[in-house]
């Protein structure tokens, strides 16, 4: 069995060095720089208008009712979707950057977070202009869509829904081994029964809550997110401003760290600017997703009619995964623990001790209560990551076998489920390093085909942004809510009716007459 494992090891690491490269590396860069560039440096520019048309709607909507809408609201949407983005890697994964890559690797984390925001933008206003609905009227959308009806390769959206099948069960398998090793460690019991009973329990309620598909998701997301959200950014704080005087030093750490060759601190382990680049990029893909073409596939099944309206979503999911939760947890760390204490967080095998650091981070801070916190959030924060790549899994895999219709589907989904089910309880007892290797690697190969979509849909992006505040200015423009005339028409109808104000009356004309000679065609 060793020898299965270490030869796994082995390929993935040949795979991980190419896909995490400097070509992959620049590509996510370039992508980024290319979308901001070309939509203005919206994220900059629209920022407030993202935070108004999300957040702040959301707010302002409470306790008024969906009336008879197919798919979910955009706020569960976005639960959904900051689910699967808000988990382990906000705590773990920045501490595995740190002490892999230095307190710099922070630094690269903002950066590919900045640009990360426009990039989620983008995935989600394709995702909803070119998704989908199924049999039962329900909205379907992902990376695969835009790929194969907006770019028109479809082997390469064949390849990216392959793709997104290996990071499901590897993300799945991630939050997973850190949620039992966190509960055995706090209950002393760190054995293999032990890790295998935890990854039962976790398997067995993955599977009640993923059988009630999206809108069970959305509820349970919507319940947990905000609660445990809210419990670790206020411990974070708290954290922070008892070791108030120490921030200084942390943030130069992070800023003179992230542009040296030279050894963080003159530890044991050195850590060359590549590595600092290499594992600032990954943990930041890792936890906000931005590139990957994940998160759209829960945005795409919103009720929202308008793509830009729910790409906003994107801008503030990024800013507020990584800007808040990630900034928060190293701010915690590094203001707590000095640099020798960060390169002393390693095993006699140089494996990084980033749970045990991260742990003893509230054990420092809060004693027995930090602890007790800390048991419960990071297993709360893995578990909704479980269940949303969960779903994310389950439309990739509805989407390779769409050849096979109806039954075939169906069949196809229920053996994924299987599998993602029972890969839960392997991932609990194997070793976690293997884990977050395997993780990082299929990351980037599902990252690759999006960003290259999103390179050549681009234009399109600009179009639709261009499109939809030319008619928030009160301009008379056909309304871009579908890529597809007859969707297009039916949500522009839906659009009159509800949101009258943002579209010209003659425009409801316009569109049947396009939609009429499409059917003329």
């Amino acid at each position: 069995m060793q020898t299965v494992i270490d030869a796994i090891a082995k390929a993935n690491s040949f795979v991980n060095n190419i896909v995490w490269g400097w070509p992959a590396i620049i590509l996510i860069l370039l992508t980024g720089i290319l979308l901001t560039i070309r939509t203005k440096f919206l994220q900059v520019t629209k920022f407030g208008d993202s935070m108004k048309s999300t957040i702040g709607e959301t707010f302002s909507g409470v306790g008024s009712k969906k009336k008879n809408k197919p798919g979910i609201s955009p706020f569960a949407a976005f639960a959904s979707a900051i689910s699967g983005t808000v988990g382990t890697g906000n705590i773990i994964g920045v501490t595995s950057a740190i002490l892999t890559g230095g307190p710099g690797a922070v630094f690269w984390m903002w950066i590919s977070a900045f640009f990360g925001m426009v990039t989620n933008y983008s995935e989600n206003a394709l995702g909803l202009y070119y998704r989908k609905k199924d049999e039962n009227g329900n909205f379907k959308g992902g990376a695969f869509y835009y790929i194969e009806n907006g770019v028109k390769w479809k082997w390469l959206a064949y390849v990216a829904s392959v793709f997104c099948l290996m990071a499901a069960l590897a993300m799945g398998g991630v939050q997973t081994n850190k949620i039992s090793g966190t509960i055995t460690d706090a209950l002393g019991q760190d054995s293999m029964v032990a890790k295998l009973i935890v990854g039962i329990v976790v398997a067995a309620l993955t599977a009640i809550i993923i059988i009630g598909g999206i809108k069970r998701i959305s509820k349970v997301a919507t319940l947990l997110v905000p609660f445990m959200s809210l419990i670790f950014i206020i411990l974070a704080i708290i954290g922070i401003f008892m070791n108030i005087k120490n921030v200084p030093e942390a943030l130069k750490m992070i800023f003179t760290n992230a542009f040296t060759f030279k050894a963080a601190g003159g530890g044991i382990m050195g850590y060359g600017f590549a590595m600092v680049i290499r594992k600032g990029m990954a943990r930041g893909i890792f936890s906000n997703e931005a590139g990957l073409g994940s998160s759209v596939i829960a945005h795409s099944a919103t009720d929202n009619r308008e793509p830009v309206k729910q790409g906003l979503w994107g801008i503030f999911e990024v800013f507020f995964d990584t800007f808040i939760i990630c900034t928060l947890t190293a701010l915690l760390l590094l203001t707590t623990f000095n640099i020798d204490a960060l390169n002393g967080a390693f095993d006699a095998s140089g494996t990084a001790l980033d749970a045990q650091l991260a742990v003893s981070a509230f054990n420092t801070n809060f004693s027995s209560f930090g602890v007790v916190c800390f048991s419960i959030i990071l297993p709360l924060f893995a578990f909704t990551t479980i269940m949303a790549w969960a779903y994310y899994g389950e439309k990739a895999m509805e989407f390779t076998f769409q050849w096979t219709k109806g039954k075939g589907q169906k069949i196809a989904v229920l053996v994924f489920k299987i599998i993602y089910v029972l890969f839960i309880v392997l991932a609990a007892v194997i070793n976690s390093d293997l884990v977050w290797d395997l993780s990082d690697t299929a990351n980037g190969l599902m990252a690759i085909p999006n960003l290259i979509a999103l390179i050549i849909l681009s234009g399109q992006v600009v179009k639709l942004t261009k499109n939809y505040y030319d008619r928030k200015k009160g301009k008379d423009v056909l309304p871009m809510l579908s890529a597809y005339p007859e969707i297009n028409q039916e949500f522009i109808e839906y659009e009159i009716k509800h949101n009258g104000s943002t579209i010209c009356g003659k425009l409801e004309e316009e569109a049947s007459l396009q939609a009429q000679g499409e059917e003329t065609k």
